[in-house]
């Protein structure tokens, strides 16, 4: 896996030049959230689809 600097840095060389800090920073978010998702899925932290409806309607 690469580096979490170098992800940001690919991620942003991505963006089209006229984008504004709003969008690197909500780019930066979604990475992150990306990477914790991927985290968590690898040290088995899942649910399943039926498992988050039953807790939705809990709600």
């Amino acid at each position: 896996m690469q580096a979490v600097k170098q992800e940001a840095l690919d991620t942003i060389a991505r963006l089209p030049e006229d984008a504004d800090m709003e969008e690197i920073m909500y780019r930066l978010y979604v990475l992150e959230n990306i990477r914790r998702g991927q985290q968590d899925a690898t040290q088995g932290k899942i649910q399943s689809a039926e498992e988050v409806l039953r807790d939705i309607q809990t709600w």
